[in-house]
């Protein structure tokens, strides 16, 4: 009995503790790659769904046949939304680094040139 609750005791003075711990702290990086991850997940289960879709309407179709061919009385489907194909994953754009090496000769080539401006207070 005295080491259930010695262990009760434990158990409740180490949850107390680890309550306390800060958060961590994310580097901008990890945010981003967090962010992507969970772009990623949402993604794959937009596929999910959509292969799911594809596949009851193709049972759907072989049950309505093989009723068909049977012989017995086919009810009319119910209305459903078609299936949303998601398409090819893309990262997001806040995951994406701002610019490139590729982008910036041709950014700095979009952009004209400024006369370099002169500092308050001074002459010349």
């Amino acid at each position: 009995m005295k080491r259930i609750v010695t262990l009760c005791i434990l158990v409740a003075a180490s949850s107390a503790v680890l309550a306390k711990l800060p958060a961590p702290v994310l580097s901008d990086e990890a945010k981003a790659k967090a962010a992507e991850a969970a772009a990623k997940t949402a993604h794959a289960n937009k596929v999910a769904d959509f292969q799911l879709c594809r596949s009851m309407d193709r049972v759907a179709a072989a049950y309505a046949a093989e009723a068909k061919k049977a012989g017995k009385e086919v009810k009319p489907p119910t209305a459903t939304p078609p299936c949303a194909d998601p398409g090819v994953f893309g990262a997001p754009a806040a995951a994406a680094p701002a610019t490139t090496a590729a982008a910036k000769p041709a950014a700095a080539a979009a952009a004209p040139a400024k006369a370099p401006s002169k500092a308050p207070g001074t002459k010349g």
